[in-house]
């Protein structure tokens, strides 16, 4: 396959990464297509996080090709530029500032002129105004717009740091392990959430929660020693032989 002759959003052909001998990523190659969401599982070590790595420009890959939206190679550009393209990450532990409002959070998380001078005569707009309103619809925090993040439950701290993200007007977003530590209600409204944002927005969703990965109701990448070793659906997947031997267990 080519990045240029195929629709996909992300494009990874043959990526390997090594760390100290071990091969943290072997030819992993996975296509993403633009509105998809998509569920990646495997066991400790598989991968995911150096995948997530690689995308976000964290990790340079030792062989491969990663691209962006067709045009756009990810391997040649730092983590601030891959920000720019329009990627966002998520990772597992909330990064909320604690000592501000939930509706602090999600100004200085808005994007736009971050330089000092353009910071000192900031005032919002309506347009922001309204891109706030939105997220905070979204991520149903409205009521707890002046609440101090730091009082805010581990599922509303997730719920807010993926309306950070939100509020950046990202094409891509990379969610790790959404749901770790979450209720049963509070993985049910993640669940919902992602659904609701995947309407608009391409969604990459690292998770080990299998009941969690089946109400998301997409297509599964079974990541095993840097590799692909099953796709498909839920179903499909857990009945597969390998993925039962190296995941799953018997």
């Amino acid at each position: 396959m080519d990045a240029r002759t195929t629709p996909a959003l992300l494009y990874l052909d043959g990526v390997s990464v090594a760390f100290d001998g071990f091969r943290a990523l072997n030819e992993l190659s996975l296509t993403i297509a633009p509105g998809e969401m998509r569920a990646i599982i495997g066991p400790n070590g598989a991968g995911k996080t150096t995948m997530m790595d690689v995308v976000t420009g964290k990790t340079r890959p030792d062989s491969g090709e990663v691209t962006f939206d067709g045009t756009h190679d990810l391997t040649r550009l730092d983590e601030a530029a891959i920000a720019v393209l329009g990627i966002g990450r998520k990772f597992q532990k909330p990064t909320v500032f604690d000592s501000h409002t939930v509706l602090d959070n999600l100004r200085l998380a808005l994007r736009g002129d971050r330089r000092a001078s353009r910071a000192i005569v900031w005032r919002e707009t309506g347009a922001e105004r309204e891109r706030i309103d939105a997220v905070l619809s979204t991520i149903r925090l409205g009521d707890l717009r002046e609440n101090l993040a730091g009082n805010l439950s581990h599922g509303q701290k997730q719920w807010l740091e993926i309306g950070m993200l939100l509020a950046q007007d990202l094409k891509l977003l990379l969610v790790d392990e959404p749901v770790a530590g979450m209720t049963d209600a509070e993985t049910e409204q993640t669940a919902e959430l992602l659904k609701i944002i995947n309407r608009d927005k391409t969604v990459v969703v690292v998770e080990h929660d299998m009941t969690f990965v089946r109400a998301l109701g997409v297509k599964v990448t079974v990541l095993h020693e840097g590799s692909v070793i099953a796709e498909g659906s839920i179903d499909q997947v857990s009945e597969n032989e390998r993925v039962v031997e190296v995941y799953l267990g018997r």
